[in-house]
């Protein structure tokens, strides 16, 4: 910014702030230049030397670490198989006529003799009906109860239905030759680690007279630093990296880009997990939240939960939960606090149970910072269950438990790619080049593995801001 009072001396108006630490024709003051040297007497002397942490701490990285695990690999590819459901049953049957089922393949596995339930969510009641016949894609029903034994008339041609099997039944010296072995199903899934990578330079004269500035970092180092609190941003800023894109990425359509991408946390919960649209905690109370829970019974019902939440969605589930308590003035009952008001007051909920379900809930930084995802706020949050699936394990040769949410990166006996740094040039010590600077490179090669996603649920803001 421009200082008053021109042509006195105190005028810096050409001078411009650079936001990295380098040398630039327009950001240093030369003390020796007469106009600087009014400038130097009256403001030298309260020039700071700590550097003013404006932004507090600004990694947003923890996340995985908290949830999930690291393991190595060593193929470019990871390949897993995730058990299907234990029981037959089908949302997209269409009604063909009053006797008549059309599946959606002809690679269904109802079959002649199994008793199923038929229902639209628009009738509120269900038919029990009989397989009296199957070819191809077309299944005969003979309707339990009804004479004749046909769907009742609010079934009409061309209604989409769900169905399941609950049992069979035959008559007596039937022979089993219409049944077929039902083997148990899996799908399988596979993702590819992406690799990583950046780099910091700085010029051997920028080493040689080093500009002291009092330094805090996000890691809890202090002291004096100049271009070394460059690289060690730069790390962190990697680190964030690390995490970010394993929550981020998304694959590329084939032949559509020059990398091949992988599938990320919020890329795999929108495929195969449970997305929650506009949720309304704060204002429609435990009915939002009990909706999640009755979708929760239909997956996997894992009893320990983790909610990583915005800020909004956060201070949403804590009215809603403080909203529960009804006695006392005002909702607040200082008798379940031990009479303490301070207590009593104390409405940010860290953990709770509803129904058979434990939830841990806390704020996630990544969804708050303007800089990452807090800059588009489409993203209110995530549940994670906190357990493990059994896995066979290539290389152990055995079953083994891991992490619905974990890392696999890659490595090996003669390179471990889980993060990599190394030092080029010819400054500080090391003489790779003729270049007079010092280039500290990062890598890392690494993917995420999201299994069981049918468990995760991905809380999503659709409303136009």
């Amino acid at each position: 910014m421009p200082f008053p009072n021109p042509g006195t001396g105190a005028q810096l108006s050409h001078l411009t702030p650079r936001p990295v630490k380098g040398l630039f024709a327009d950001n240093y003051i030369n003390f020796q230049d007469p106009n600087f040297q009014q400038w130097s007497q009256q403001f030298l002397p309260e020039v700071y030397e700590k550097e003013v942490e404006r932004y507090g701490n600004r990694t947003v990285s923890g996340f995985l670490r908290m949830v999930g695990a690291e393991m190595p690999m060593s193929s470019d590819q990871v390949i897993w198989q995730e058990q299907g459901r234990l029981h037959i049953a089908y949302d997209d049957v269409v009604v063909a006529s009053a006797t008549t089922l059309t599946m959606s393949s002809a690679s269904h596995l109802i079959r002649p003799g199994m008793t199923i339930a038929i229902n639209n969510a628009s009738i509120p009641a269900t038919v029990k009906a009989y397989v009296s016949g199957v070819s191809g894609a077309t299944v005969t029903i003979e309707v339990c109860g009804e004479n004749p034994a046909d769907l009742p008339a609010a079934f009409t041609a061309a209604m989409v239905v769900n169905v399941f099997v609950y049992g069979s039944e035959f008559n007596k010296r039937s022979s089993d030759s219409t049944l077929e072995s039902i083997d148990a199903s899996f799908t399988t899934y596979a993702n590819k680690p992406i690799i990583l990578r950046d780099k910091y330079s700085v010029s051997g004269s920028d080493v040689a007279q080093i500009g002291w500035v009092e330094v805090t970092s996000e890691a809890g180092t202090g002291g004096y630093l100049w271009y070394l609190k460059s690289e060690h941003e730069s790390r962190l800023r990697f680190e964030d990296y690390l995490e970010m894109s394993m929550i981020e990425a998304e694959k590329a359509a084939a032949g559509a880009m020059s990398v091949e991408g992988t599938e990320g946390l919020f890329a795999a919960i929108s495929d195969r997990g449970l997305v929650y649209n506009n949720q309304a905690f704060g204002t429609a109370g435990l009915g939002d939240f009990d909706a999640i829970l009755q979708e929760l019974d239909k997956q996997g019902a894992i009893e320990e939960n983790m909610l990583f939440l915005d800020r909004a969605t956060s201070l949403g589930m804590d009215n809603m939960l403080a909203a529960q308590n009804s006695y006392g003035a005002g909702g607040t009952s200082y008798g379940v606090f031990n009479n303490s008001a301070d207590m009593a007051l104390n409405l940010g909920f860290s953990g709770f149970r509803r129904g058979s379900y434990d939830f841990y809930k806390t704020d996630w930084k990544y969804l708050n910072d303007s800089t990452t995802r807090g800059s588009i706020g489409d993203v209110e949050g995530v549940l994670i269950p906190a357990g493990t699936s059994t896995v066979y394990d290539q290389t152990l040769g055995k079953n083994i438990a891991r992490p619905f949410l974990h890392i696999r990166y890659r490595a090996s006996e003669a390179d471990d790619r889980r993060m990599k740094s190394w030092i080029t040039g010819s400054v500080g010590g090391n003489y790779t080049s003729d270049i007079d600077e010092m280039n500290v490179h990062f890598l890392s090669e690494r993917t995420i593995c999201v299994q069981a996603a049918n468990n995760f649920v991905l809380f999503k803001n659709t409303v136009a801001a």
